[in-house]
């Protein structure tokens, strides 16, 4: 008897090996890749979000440029004018130009807060857009993993053209 169960257990290992290789055999694991930086520099959505925050904030730029510039003539007729000038004069003209830069770099910095804000609003909308796009891809295509970093990758797995150009096909949700 304990004969036949060693015999009839090693009939059956083989036989449950060849039953399970055809099952991993047909399962094949795939991967994509999208390179989110090159997404954002040529898909439309980003190139539209960036020429939107340009125009945006082009007046304030040029605003901010002007006081900078403004500052720095300034500057340059105190360092002129300097030694002719009575120590009331000096010092009256070098408070000036303390309050003029501290005004400079407080417009300066909500600029670049407020450009900032902006910036990260419109690249989130393109985010989503791009993650949605990648999704379908992947979805339509069957695969079962994507990457968005790698130390290296096959360029034949790399998905981002077809996305891109989803993203350019795409109509923008929500009417943006």
């Amino acid at each position: 008897m304990n004969h036949l169960l060693r015999v009839a257990g090693a009939l059956l290992v083989p036989a449950v090996l060849c039953l399970s290789a055809p099952v991993q055999a047909q399962e094949t694991f795939r991967i994509g890749f999208v390179n989110p930086d090159r997404v954002l520099r040529e898909a439309q959505p980003a190139k539209a979000a960036q020429a939107k925050l340009e125009s945006e904030f082009l007046r304030r730029e040029k605003d901010v440029a002007a006081l900078g510039e403004a500052l720095k003539v300034a500057s340059e007729k105190f360092e002129r004018e300097a030694p002719t000038l009575s120590e009331v004069q000096r010092t009256a003209r070098q408070r000036a130009l303390v309050d003029q830069d501290r005004e400079f770099q407080r417009r300066r910095r909500e600029f670049q807060e407020d450009l900032n804000a902006r910036k990260n609003e419109e690249l989130q909308q393109v985010y989503e857009r791009a993650n949605r796009v990648v999704k379908q891809v992947a979805e339509a295509e069957k695969y079962d993993a994507i990457l968005q970093e790698a130390i290296y990758i096959n360029p034949k797995h790399d998905i981002t053209e077809k996305v891109i150009k989803a993203l350019n096909a795409a109509p923008a949700a929500g009417g943006k």
